[in-house]
């Protein structure tokens, strides 16, 4: 799954990069976002490209009540497709979610996990494909959602998790926001992993772990900490303590 990631980029930057008509203000750089906050998402209505701020965490139209909602942030792109809660969503409503970089945890022997921080080799902005839908309460209320496709990992991903986000670029990008000309059965074509290497990885601290934390020495990388050892056993079968 992708549950958290950094975007980086300075508005007028994404507006050029994306080809987006506006520039979303107020969005400082985020080393940590995660789901429930407000995320850039790109998208095409009637022809116009725009950056706007999605709620993470997709909600579709027939929901009657979000809160008892289960929280989806990721849609598998093996079953999308088939899934009531997003394929609607993949003919309609598809959009890009830039980002600068995710974090994944790696699953450790001793069952603990650790986080690692991964990007684009050259540096350069990732586009994910991403799903949204607008929510409508009885009250009039709206809330936009979206949420990231996933795919299986790529040989350099595989070795820390087994799901990555779905990355998009150049022509793929234009042809998951046309809706109007692009079907639901050829966007999911669009969906590969991302070539080998192009992504580049590093284990960071674990402050990342804390929805709160921020800051550009969350993706500095660390040393990742050796598991603690496990007590020797006795032959009899009980564990022996190491006194000297």
């Amino acid at each position: 799954m992708c549950g958290r990631y950094a975007f980086l980029l300075p508005p007028e930057a994404m507006a050029q990069l994306f080809k987006v008509l506006n520039e979303v203000a107020g969005y400082p750089p985020r080393y940590n976002i995660a789901p429930t906050q407000p995320v850039i998402t790109v998208l095409e209505r009637e022809g116009r490209r725009t950056a706007e701020l999605f709620r993470w965490g997709f909600v579709p139209g027939w929901v009657k009540d979000p809160r008892v909602f289960p929280l989806l942030i990721n849609a598998r792109a093996e079953s999308m497709a088939d899934k009531p809660a997003f394929r609607d969503a993949l003919r309609n409503t598809r959009c890009i979610v830039p980002a600068s970089g995710y974090y994944e945890w790696r699953k450790r022997p001793d069952g603990s996990r650790w986080p690692y921080y991964i990007a684009n080799v050259d540096g350069g902005t990732m586009a994910f494909a991403g799903l949204y839908a607008t929510w409508a309460g009885p009250n009039g209320e709206e809330i936009d959602t979206v949420c990231i496709v996933t795919t299986r990992p790529n040989p350099e991903i595989s070795a820390v998790y087994d799901r990555m986000p779905a990355l998009l670029a150049g022509d793929a990008v234009d042809a998951w926001l046309n809706t109007r000309d692009v079907e639901a059965r050829d966007a999911v074509e669009l969906i590969a992993p991302a070539p080998a290497g192009t992504l580049a990885l590093h284990p960071v601290a674990r402050t990342v772990n804390k929805a709160d934390a921020d800051g550009p020495a969350l993706i500095v990388p660390a040393l990742e900490e050796a598991e603690p050892e496990r007590p020797k056993k006795r032959a009899g079968g009980g564990a022996q303590l190491d006194l000297f």
